[in-house]
């Protein structure tokens, strides 16, 4: 093999690890920020991950919002009509949270079965509800409409 050769054969052997190297971060980095959407029976159900960080949907239960410190953390709970989940979020929560209105939030499940939201994101009008919670309350509807 000439010498001219073996510097082209080793220029494109390092290019294919470059590349090789490239997608596998890529694909790692895409994985760790992956997060997946659970309704609240799910949730209540033990099929979300304990240790990932996932979403959570639902409606804010009427008279569930309390601020035991009387600080920014506040507790309140979800339901899907048909199984409710308590939620914790220490910060400004949006301006259109309330009870009664559908939201989705990001986090993950504590020792104690409490989801520990890191982001609560609120409908942005009247007639809007996140695809995912829709979703699911249809679910249950079919689930009760069933039984």
């Amino acid at each position: 093999m000439t010498p001219v050769r073996r510097q082209r054969l080793i220029l494109i052997l390092l290019m294919v690890a470059g590349v090789g190297a490239a997608a596998t971060f890529a694909l790692k980095a895409f994985n760790e920020n992956l997060m997946y959407f659970f309704s609240t029976t799910e949730v209540a159900e033990g099929k979300a991950p304990k240790d990932a960080k996932f979403r959570l949907g639902g409606m804010v239960v009427n008279g569930s919002i309390a601020r035991p410190d009387r600080g920014i953390m506040v507790r309140f709970d979800l339901t899907d009509y048909n199984k409710q989940v308590t939620v914790e979020y220490s910060g400004i929560l949006p301006d259109l949270f309330r009870e009664g209105q559908g939201i989705v939030a990001n986090g993950r499940l504590n020792e104690a079965g409490i989801f520990v939201a890191e982001e609560v994101l609120a409908k942005h009008d009247e007639n809007y509800m996140p695809p995912e919670v829709a979703e699911s309350l249809k679910k249950t509807e079919q689930l009760k409409s069933e039984k």
